[in-house]
């Protein structure tokens, strides 16, 4: 066993999205959030750039003495952890567990994904998809806005439809019958996404299939905690805390409290 916490961390907000499936399934785990609010978001961003602020993350994270790290980012899980080797104890992005989920589930072949700019240039899950399944047919779309629309309240909004709709009548026309949310984000867009796409289509949350990958691995490897106590949580953020603890409840599904600290990186 192993009490150390796990270390999670995310451009901004969206990582809180694992960090809520994580606390569902390993509840009684410590967990670390490190959310690079101050140079949010990543997906614009230059390789070069992206790699070295994930190498920032991974670590302010590593001074926690973690177990393990989960990359709860999309874009640097695409775009920079190839480019990360041994750093002492296992990463893992939230790319495979995702890529896994929609094979198992797709019934026509089909598997649409949606992500940052950064995150489909890479066209990381497409590779990682076809290398598993080489008859599967990949469909990606960049969805730039929805992170803007996420962080700053808009999720449910006819501006959110409008903008979804957009991205996704490609994606919809294609006849694609899974759909991967590349993003920690889009989990709050879920319902407009299902609205658009339609209730055949299965949506495949990034975070919420690392989550479950990240415990079959801590039991595999037997480095899960053995207290029977719910596990403590800390936020680190790089910039305002206030708006993270206002904004960060919808993402974590309950309210941050005061564990939460500015940190420079």
């Amino acid at each position: 066993m192993d009490n150390r916490p796990i270390g999670v961390f995310d451009s901004g907000l969206g990582g809180l999205t694992a960090v809520k499936q994580l606390m569902s399934v390993m509840p009684d785990e410590d967990i670390i959030y490190f959310g690079d609010t101050g140079r949010v978001p990543y997906g614009n961003r230059s390789r070069e750039t992206i790699i070295q602020y994930t190498r920032d993350d991974i670590d302010f994270l590593l001074k926690h003495n973690i177990k393990l790290i989960i990359a709860a980012c999309g874009t640097a899980s695409s775009v920079a952890l190839p480019y990360i080797k041994d750093v002492g104890v296992r990463i893992i992005g939230v790319l495979e567990p995702a890529c896994h989920a929609a094979i198992e589930r797709t019934k026509n072949g089909k598997i649409g994904v949606i992500g940052t700019a950064g995150t489909i240039k890479s066209d990381k899950y497409a590779q990682i998809i076809t290398s598993l399944e080489p008859s599967a047919q990949v469909f990606s779309a960049a969805c730039p806005m929805f992170v803007p629309i996420v962080e700053n309240g808009y999720a449910d909004t006819e501006v959110a439809r409008m903008v979804a709709s957009d991205y996704l009548i490609g994606l919809k026309n294609q006849g694609v019958d899974t759909l991967i949310l590349g993003c920690t984000h889009y989990p709050l867009l879920e319902g407009v996404i299902s609205d658009i796409m339609g209730s055949g289509v299965e949506l495949i949350s990034s975070g919420r299939e690392a989550a479950q990958y990240a415990r079959k691995l801590l039991a595999r490897e037997d480095l899960l905690t053995d207290r029977t106590a719910e596990g403590r949580r800390e936020f680190y953020v790089s910039d305002d805390v206030e708006s993270f603890v206002q904004l960060g409840g919808l993402f974590l599904g309950q309210k941050i409290g005061k564990n939460v600290h500015k940190t420079k990186i």
